[in-house]
């Protein structure tokens, strides 16, 4: 077993901030689509690129993050959330499963916004209890395992991960020439070196090799995975 120890599992790098303490107004699923149709309400979605990329609600903000600790940085950078004017903006922040947003709404909370609201639960929670009739989200969502991604009802969504960059790839991303199972997608193509690509190469082979003997090759998906 290998334990490593971390400062932050959702990782800000604000040691000043504390969402033990104060955190955004947690809103039900129920009532979230009531939320968002406020032309009032500026929403953000939190996660990054590559998750919403497959998904996210009808009219949410994405900052583009390659990774969380950025957000921050993008705040500053949003002149209509500047000032003390700003800070009685309206704002509905929204992540996977509503860990990383505690941390968010805890960012705004600090920041002097009065008016911080959370998606109880995340968007699996908004998925397994609001229809799809009824729905305000588009697309599908990420999750960090081998369904790669979830629909109304957390059912299975429709993507594959690329093996070289973990993106997401629709049935269309992999008509993309640039696609090659287990090698490169046309995410990542150029961002290999030959030597790259010829070790992930093999490692494709050797995990076709071990499915032809019935076998699970190491770091192959586990079969029959189910939803959390």
């Amino acid at each position: 077993m290998k334990v490593k120890l971390k400062k932050e599992i959702v990782t800000l790098r604000l040691p000043e901030l504390d969402p033990n303490k104060t955190v955004g107004q947690y809103v039900k699923p129920a009532d979230w689509n009531a939320l968002l149709a406020d032309p009032d309400v500026v929403v953000i979605d939190t996660r990054n690129d590559y998750e919403v990329a497959i998904g996210t609600f009808k009219g949410a903000i994405n900052p583009n993050l390659k990774n969380f600790v950025q957000l921050p940085a993008w705040l500053d950078a949003q002149e209509n959330l500047q000032g003390e004017a700003a800070k009685k903006t309206k704002v509905a922040m929204f992540c996977t499963g509503g860990i990383r947003c505690e941390k968010s709404t805890a960012l705004m909370k600090m920041r002097g916004f009065e008016e911080v609201y959370h998606l109880e639960g995340g968007i699996l929670k908004y998925l397994e209890e609001i229809p799809p009739e009824q729905s305000t989200w588009e697309g599908d969502c990420f999750v960090f395992d081998e369904r790669v991604s979830v629909g109304h009802g957390l059912g299975l969504g429709h993507h594959e991960l690329c093996r070289s960059c973990r993106w997401p790839l629709s049935e269309q991303d992999k008509q993309s020439p640039h696609y090659v199972l287990g090698v490169s997608c046309a995410y990542c193509h150029d961002q290999r070196t030959p030597e790259q690509k010829e070790k992930l190469a093999e490692r494709q082979r050797q995990v076709e090799l071990a499915e032809s003997r019935g076998e699970l090759h190491v770091g192959a998906k586990m079969p029959n995975h189910e939803a959390f």
